[in-house]
């Protein structure tokens, strides 16, 4: 079997290359071809270019990079059609593995699965109804989208989230970071997540460092720790050096390490994205801050379905992760949501609570869901 997989986030790149080693368990013969990061690569794709490429987030933001995207979205299309692949698997990005994949249905018949359904249960309903025309079957992260998708005319498969298939650090584990770290076991300790993509980074860190000093005057013993994405830790290295409670910085790059700090932290402030999910796995109440350029923010306000952007919300059909959004993204309302939640120990019960359904709900438990997809794309 032939199988072409085209992803253009880091974590497009973990669902591949789950979806991957799950083929190769039920079909050893299976070859790949494609476009992936680091993570696929390793399970045997040599990559069409460099995946982060593709890693633009934000309306505004894609313009400047347009033309170079419009390039890649047709030599990608080129390299499917010559492949002749059984079928062609994209993961995630939308706004270009579409348009590959309209490319490719156009020029004749094609099996295209989409991998992560368009949340079109947040905002642009009619997304579903324009993938209906280039795409045959979408793998679904979660419970509640198979519907929307059999309803624009796709055949649907929930599959579960990757999260539930992660380990876990250990207490003992989570007691270690502290020690090795030199964090007293009774001192507040707040996880900083300021996103993983370079204009994230630029946006957050100085409200991220200064909403902390407000959490670190009110609680003067209170720790901070920093798990950076590898390709923006220079960046955040940078920004620390005006961040209160003698941050550590972690290396990013060890994944033992980063699940110890999720862990050890008595409550995190993150950055919006699947990020919520992995602390929700690790039982880590958070407080969720996001912002984007002006004008993005102003154009998805409008077309915006939801009063919550968090998964954990979302999943459990709770309210329990408090959001400091848009204009609410500020220092002074994160700041004190911070102090508001590590002073109320009912607000964290009712979070780890959210989280255990969220887990629930997500397939924690069952068959991983790489092996799940690979069950989808092998059905015929």
């Amino acid at each position: 079997m032939r199988v072409f997989l085209i992803a253009g986030e880091p974590s497009g790149d973990k669902l591949g290359a789950a979806l991957m080693a799950g083929l190769k368990t039920l079909a050893p013969e299976v070859t790949f071809q494609g476009v992936g990061g680091p993570l696929m690569q390793a399970e045997g794709m040599e990559s069409l270019f460099p995946m982060d490429e593709l890693s633009v987030m934000g309306i505004a933001e894609v313009l400047p990079k347009y033309c170079a995207l419009k390039r890649r979205i047709a030599q990608t299309a080129e390299a499917v059609i010559a492949a002749a692949p059984d079928v062609l698997v994209t993961i995630d990005s939308p706004d270009f593995c579409l348009r590959v994949a309209k490319i490719v249905k156009a020029a004749g018949p094609q099996r295209i699965v989409h991998y992560v359904a368009p949340s079109v249960w947040a905002w642009r309903p009619g997304r579903a109804r324009k993938m209906a025309r280039v795409v045959d079957e979408v793998l679904c992260l979660l419970p509640f989208e198979p519907p929307y998708m059999t309803e624009a005319g796709m055949g649907a498969h929930f599959v579960g989230h990757p999260v539930v298939a992660e380990p876990v650090a250990t207490q003992a584990e989570a007691d270690a970071f502290r020690t090795a770290h030199g964090i007293a076991p009774e001192a507040p300790l707040i996880l900083a997540l300021p996103g993983s993509r370079r204009g994230e980074v630029a946006r957050l860190a100085e409200r991220f460092g200064a909403a902390l000093r407000i959490a670190v005057a009110a609680r003067p013993e209170t720790r901070v720790v920093v798990v950076p994405a590898p390709a923006v830790r220079a960046m955040v290295a940078e920004a620390l050096r005006d961040w209160p409670g003698a941050p550590v910085l972690t290396s990013g790059s060890d994944l033992a390490e980063k699940r110890a700090a999720f862990r050890a932290a008595d409550l995190a402030l993150a950055a919006s994205g699947t990020v919520s999910l992995e602390l929700a796995a690790s039982g880590t109440p958070m407080v969720i801050a996001y912002d984007m350029n002006w004008l993005s923010r102003l154009l998805i306000g409008w077309l915006l379905r939801i009063d919550t952007v968090t998964l954990v919300n979302l999943v459990s059909d709770t309210r329990a992760v408090p959001e400091c959004l848009g204009r609410d993204c500020t220092p002074a309302r994160i700041g004190q949501g911070l102090v508001s939640l590590l002073n109320d120990p009912a607000a964290q019960t009712a979070q780890r609570e959210a989280m255990t359904s969220t887990m629930t709900r997500l397939g924690q438990g069952g068959e991983a869901p790489g092996l799940r997809a690979a069950r989808a794309v092998l059905r015929r």
